[in-house]
C-alpha cells in the first residue's frame, strides 16, 4: 500500500524513544521529505537521531520542547517555519502507580498538564500549519486503560480517557479539511514499559522476565506488542490510505481490551 507520503512534512511530538521513535522510522523510510521530532531532552533526541539515520539512512530534524512550556511550544512552531504541515503526531505523555487515597491535588494536576493540556497546546499551536495543507492529519497516543481501567494507574486512566473525547470533538470541529484520530496501545515492550517492570519485578523479588510472562498472560495474543506494531497504525491514519477515518480511537492491544 502507498502511504504517499511523499513531499510531506510531519512533526511527531514525543518522538525520541518507544512509539514516537518507530513512526518516525516510518514516516523516513515512507519518503517523508521532513520529518521533526521534538521531546523534553535534547540527548534523547540526539541519541534517536543517529538511531534514524542508522535505520533508514535519513536523519531527521530535532527540537527539545517540553509541551508543559508554552514558550517552548511556541519555539518549535516557529522552527517548522510557516508550514504547511501534513502530519502531526502527539506521542508523548506520562503515568505511574498509585492509589487513589495516595494522590494530592499537585499530582493530578502535574499529570494533567503533560497528557491533556500539553498535547492541546501542540495541537492548538500547530493548528494555522495544518490548516495549510489541503489534508491534516492528526493522530494522537492514548492507551486501552482509556476504555478498560488499569490497576492502580487512576491518574492515567482518567486522563488517556480525556484524550479519546478530545479526538471525538475535534474531528468534528477540524472537519473537513482535517483528520483527528486516537491510537491507542495496550501492553507494548517500549524503554519506558521495560523500567517499570523491572522496578516492579525489583519490588516482588522475581525477574523481569516474570513479570513480562504475567503480563503475556493477560493478553489474548500471548505477548506484549512492539512499539513498531503500535506505529504502523499511527502512520496508516496519518496517510492518505486513511482518508475517510477520523473520529476514531482504535486499540493496538493484542485484544487486551475486552469492551464491545
Amino acid at each position: 500500500m502507498d502511504l504517499n507520503f511523499t513531499g510531506k512534512c510531519a512533526l511527531v511530538a514525543g518522538g525520541s524513544t518507544g512509539i514516537g521513535l518507530a513512526t518516525a522510522e516510518i514516516l523516513l523510510r515512507e519518503g517523508c521529505q521532513r520529518v521533526v521530532i521534538a521531546s523534553r531532552s535534547a540527548a534523547k533526541l540526539e541519541a534517536a537521531a543517529a538511531t534514524l539515520q542508522a535505520a533508514t539512512g535519513r536523519t531527521p530534524e530535532t527540537l527539545a520542547c517540553d509541551a508543559t512550556r508554552p514558550e517552548q511550544v511556541a519555539a518549535l512552531m516557529a522552527h517548522l517555519g510557516g508550514g504547511p504541515l501534513h502530519v502531526l503526531v502527539s506521542a508523548f505523555g506520562g503515568s505511574f502507580r498509585s492509589g487513589f487515597e495516595a494522590l494530592e491535588d499537585a499530582q493530578w494536576l502535574a499529570n494533567y498538564e503533560l497528557n491533556v493540556l500539553g498535547t492541546v497546546r501542540v495541537l492548538r499551536a500547530a493548528l494555522p500549519l495544518l490548516r495549510q495543507a489541503e489534508t491534516g492529519r492528526v493522530v494522537l497516543l492514548g492507551a486501552t486503560s482509556a476504555r478498560q481501567p488499569s490497576e492502580h494507574q487512576i491518574v492515567s486512566n482518567t486522563h488517556k480517557a480525556a484524550l479519546l473525547a478530545l479526538t471525538k470533538t475535534l474531528s468534528n470541529e477540524l472537519a473537513p479539511g482535517t483528520t483527528v484520530n486516537c491510537v491507542c496501545p495496550g501492553r507494548v515492550l517500549t524503554p519506558l514499559a521495560e523500567s517499570r517492570m523491572r522496578q516492579r519485578a525489583m519490588e516482588a523479588g522475581v525477574s523481569l522476565e516474570a513479570i513480562i510472562a504475567e503480563t503475556a498472560a493477560t493478553i489474548p495474543l500471548g505477548r506484549l506488542g512492539t512499539a513498531a506494531e503500535t506505529a504502523n497504525m499511527v502512520a496508516f491514519l496519518a496517510s492518505d490510505a486513511a482518508s475517510y477515518v477520523t473520529g476514531q480511537s482504535i486499540l493496538v492491544d493484542g485484544g487486551l481490551g475486552r469492551a464491545v
